[in-house]
């Protein structure tokens, strides 16, 4: 039964979330972070990680951005395909929301109208969107701010198939050795493999907004995100980048099928506070 949404509705859910997730850490991330500080053998980054949650606690008490970068707002749309959105446009709707969480909660504008002439748009739009169409008749909203201290440091590899999961393995770790503590670590990894040049890395933006406490349903998957949250964690470079036990939360893999002469590769990194919230309505 077609189920009648007003776009209202999405201004208000998408404003309250970019606040949201801008001011408080997830669950999943808290809980990660806990941990972290306990299993970290390093003094040093003990220490570090102590702090990084003292900052949290206070843009929660403060009602402050967790981190000055408010990042460009990534949001992922899944419609239910007998949805109908009335009184407006949708994408001009989900961007009125951004504007109005951007501007509400007096966060950082870092949007920028052309990538050359850089003038800046003043309200954090437009945002980047990916629209799934799903069955049923709901909508699904996630949304992920994403800041480019992390973004600038991750990559994509066009693997040939022979490389096969060592090279994966191998793109992975470089591109974490590559991003050292320009990154903000301890980091959450996102990696797509697998589909096309665009999709592997819309697969590896997906992934970072899984709990870092679940791991992929694929068996193989399991094992290689354990296997490779280990690896980076014996890398050295720790808290801050100023060494230690304790590089990255997580490793989450997200896979596509692809084509017989291909195997791409992207590894999105993000930093310690990795937002991300989702509501469905």
């Amino acid at each position: 039964m077609i189920r009648e949404i007003n776009v209202k509705s999405i201004i208000k859910n998408v404003k309250e979330m970019c606040i949201q997730t801008n001011y408080n850490l997830s669950s999943d991330m808290q809980k990660a972070m806990k941990s972290a500080e306990k299993n970290e053998k390093s003094e040093l980054g003990k220490k570090i990680l102590n702090q990084l949650q003292e900052n949290l606690e206070i843009a929660d008490q403060e009602m402050i951005p967790i981190c000055q970068d408010t990042g460009m707002t990534v949001i992922f749309m899944e419609i239910g395909q007998e949805v109908h959105f009335v009184g407006g446009e949708l994408e001009e709707a989900i961007n009125e929301g951004v504007r109005q969480g951007y501007e509400e909660g007096y966060l950082r504008k870092s949007v920028v109208r052309d990538p050359i002439e850089r003038e800046n748009t003043k309200d954090n739009t437009p945002a980047i969107i990916h629209y799934n169409i799903i069955p049923g008749n709901s909508v699904k909203i996630t949304v992920a701010p994403k800041g480019f201290g992390s973004e600038n440091m991750s990559r994509l590899f066009m693997l040939k198939p022979a490389d096969g999961i060592e090279g994966v393995k191998s793109a992975i770790l470089k591109a974490v050795k590559d991003a050292g503590p320009n990154a903000c670590p301890p980091m959450v990894i996102g990696v797509g493999i697998g589909g096309t040049f665009e999709k592997c890395a819309i697969l590896a933006k997906k992934a970072l907004t899984r709990d870092v406490d679940q791991y992929s349903e694929i068996p193989y998957i399991r094992e290689l995100e354990k296997e490779m949250l280990e690896k980076i964690n014996k890398l050295g470079i720790g808290p801050g980048g100023l060494g230690g036990t304790i590089t990255a939360l997580a490793v989450n893999i997200n896979t596509y099928p692809t084509h017989i002469a291909g195997l791409p590769v992207a590894v999105n990194i993000c930093c310690h506070v990795n937002r991300h919230i989702t509501r469905k309505i």
